[in-house]
């Protein structure tokens, strides 16, 4: 494309490999970094088992978890990350967080109120994303008694529950008018009280995911 433009000619690349054939030239190629090194060495190790394997239906509540994070963009093109812990059993959203960065604090933001429940024994399941395998995520878990369930690599149904819930956050909450993360949270709290207390299920028998659950007790 440099060439078209500066040397005002067009050259295809079956042109430019021939012309690099006659003359011995050779293409530089840019190493990899010690990023893509380092990501690459923590998928071989830190990955874990899906153990779910999409049976998504249970019916004790604290017991399987859905989690994964995306992105809110305003009007404005600004972007900020909602991570969302979602029960399986009531489908509440039981743990979430907002901020402007994607990293492994996001993730371990939303599991506070997790860590706070009686959740040994249970199961909490994601992709393969780098928070994920970072050794102070899968930490915590292990700690507090967690098992861990991932994806495969790039099989979003793999994650359907919280996919599922991700979309219906972007189509019922009024959120692309935020202007600072202050806003997008107090914006995306009301949504979670909404949805967990004033929005019935087909699913659950007409009711809300905490009428659910305290019908389950």
């Amino acid at each position: 494309m440099y060439i078209d433009r500066e040397g005002k000619q067009v050259i295809n690349h079956k042109r430019i490999s021939r012309i690099k054939s006659k003359y011995g030239l050779v293409t530089k190629r840019r190493k990899k970094t010690r990023l893509s090194a380092g990501m690459r060495e923590m998928l071989e190790n830190n990955v874990c088992k899906n153990l779910l394997k999409q049976s998504f239906t249970t019916q004790v509540p604290k017991s399987v978890y859905s989690t994964d994070v995306t992105y809110l963009t305003n009007r404005k093109g600004q972007r900020a990350y909602f991570s969302g812990v979602k029960d399986l059993c009531s489908k509440e959203i039981i743990g979430y967080s907002v901020s402007d960065k994607n990293d492994t604090e996001l993730v371990l933001e939303s599991l506070k109120s997790l860590l706070n429940l009686n959740c040994k024994g249970s199961i909490i399941h994601s992709d393969q994303g780098h928070q994920y395998l970072s050794h102070l995520y899968q930490n915590t878990l292990k700690v507090n008694g967690i098992k861990q369930s991932m994806s495969r690599r790039g099989n979003c149904y793999d994650n359907a529950p919280i996919e599922s819930f991700f979309g219906h956050l972007k189509d019922e909450c009024e959120y692309q008018d935020w202007k600072t993360i202050e806003d997008l949270k107090s914006r995306i709290a009301k949504y979670i009280k909404f949805y967990n207390e004033g929005r019935p299920q087909w699913g659950l028998n007409r009711k809300t995911p905490v009428e659910y659950r305290s019908s389950l007790s």
